[in-house]
Parts: structure tokens; sequence; C-alpha cells
């Protein structure tokens, strides 16, 4: 009698499949990435994608030696959906069983994957995507056409109304860019800043994402941005009496006064935030 050949498991099934990526330098500091996570929580447009999920699975991916930063972003988002499933991805096993050391499933837990998303990217399963992936500090060791091919992977795995948001931060959260992102592509790019770190606000472009930093030149669009914010700050000098965050207040203030478009309002700025479509930037 012929015998009948199982049916293999999906090949992205978690933990199974070859996790895509390079591990990070893995350097974490608590509450490191506090003004994305702000930002997430209180942009209305992008709280409203988790609120309105019917499966509410957002990735942290690559977050680094230690999970504070996963488990910070998992309280956080329980203000926007207490029912949020929250996912740390690393590509490094070690990693992986620290974070599993303090995980409280189901409303967080820990993976062993990259790119692929531990076998949570749209369509494995019949799984929609997650809604949302966090992925900060991840792409900076790329190249840039590595960066671009990185986000087109990552958006093709995301929830059908799913964001990515993508960017870098210094080693303790004060200075900060990043890119929100749905499956058509790059939408809106953030600068987020405590203002008293900064001598002028085009000290952020350390801070831009891979697919942006080697564009700061003259003849970029995004050069020519923080090249009007700087002047917008020196006009605002007469305010720093009034300290940093009314000083950058008023500068982003006076930035949307000579016609750049931004897309988000005083109470954000007099946070450090600035956010600008992406097509006011793109190379």
């Amino acid at each position: 009698m012929t015998s009948v050949p199982k049916k293999r498991a999906p090949r992205l099934a978690a933990g199974r499949a070859r996790a895509l990526g390079m591990p990070t330098r893995g350097t974490t500091n608590p509450n490191r990435l506090r003004r994305v996570d702000r930002w997430i929580v209180g942009t209305p447009w992008v709280a409203r994608v988790l609120r309105d999920a019917a499966e509410p699975v957002v990735i942290d991916l690559g977050y680094g030696a230690t999970p504070v930063t996963t488990v910070e972003l998992s309280a956080r988002l329980r203000r926007v959906r207490p029912d949020a499933r929250v996912v740390g991805v690393e590509i490094d096993p070690d990693r992986v069983a620290a974070g599993k050391a303090v995980a409280h499933p189901p409303a967080l837990e820990f993976r062993r994957g990259g790119f692929e998303l531990a076998g949570l990217a749209a369509g494995v399963r019949d799984f929609p995507g997650p809604v949302l992936v966090r992925a900060l500090n991840v792409l900076r060791q790329y190249t840039e056409p590595e960066a671009w091919k990185a986000w087109e992977e990552l958006c093709s795995r995301l929830a059908p109304d799913g964001l990515l948001v993508e960017g870098t931060c210094d080693e303790i959260g004060r200075r900060c860019c990043w890119v929100t992102l749905d499956r058509g592509g790059p939408l809106t790019l953030t600068l987020a800043c405590l203002p008293a770190d900064l001598q002028r606000p085009s000290d952020l472009a350390e801070r831009l994402p891979k697919t942006l930093i080697h564009r700061n030149v003259p003849g970029e669009k995004i050069h020519a941005m923080l090249a009007e914010l700087d002047a917008c700050w020196a006009k605002a000098a007469p305010l720093a009496p009034f300290g940093p965050r009314a000083r950058w207040a008023h500068t982003v203030q006076l930035f949307t006064e000579t016609g750049w478009p931004v897309l988000d309002r005083r109470r954000r700025w007099r946070l450090g935030e600035l956010t600008v479509p992406w097509s006011a930037v793109a190379p």
C-alpha cells in the first residue's frame, strides 16, 4: 500500500524560519524610545490604526540586548488598546531568552526572527499581519539601498492598514528621527528632541534614517528643510528666556509660515516634535 506523504508546516512558522537580517549593536537604555512611543499613542491617525484593528498585534523589531524598551512599549500601548499583543523580535537567541525571562504572555512575548517577522507576517497561516511594527536603530548599519529594500520587505508584511515606524535615536533618546510607512511606502518624517540638548535643529541630522542621512547635502530637500529650521531657530532667539521648548515651538511656527507643510500642532511642538509629509523631504 502506498503511503501518503505528510504535508509540511508553513516554512515561516515561528522559530523555524531562517531569521532575515543582521544583529544590531544591542545598545539600549530604559526610556530610550519614550519619544517615539509618546508620538505613537498621541498622534490620532496612528493611534486609530491600533484602536480599530481586529487583531492588535504589534512587533518591536530588533529591541536590543535587553527587553526593557519592548516592555515599556507594551505598557504605553495599553492606553490606546488594552488588549494589544506586543511581540519582541530579535535575531540573537540570547536576547530572546532574556526577553522570555520577563515576558507575561499572552500580552507580551518574545520570538527569534528578523525582517521575516518571526512567523507573524501577513499571509502566514492566514494571519493578517501586524498592525504596527516599530523598528528603531535597526537599519543604521545597512547601506542606503539595503535600507530601501528593508522598507519594501517590512511594509509588504504589514496588515492591510498596518504601519511601520522606522528610524534612529541617540543612546538616551534625546534626539530621534523616524519615518512612518504603510504598505504603499513612506508617509511622514518626524523629528523629536529635547530642545535643551540642541544648539540648532540641524544637530538632529546625525539621527536621520538611513534613507536620508546621506542626502543631507545642498540640492536635497532634507538639507533645505534643516537649513530653514536653523534659520527659524535663530529668529526665535528672543524666546530663549522662556526656555528651549518655547523657542522650539516658535521655531516650528516660523517654519510653517515660510510655507513648509507641518502636520502636527503646537501641543506636539512643545514636546520637541515636528512632523512633515514624506513628499517634503523625499530624495
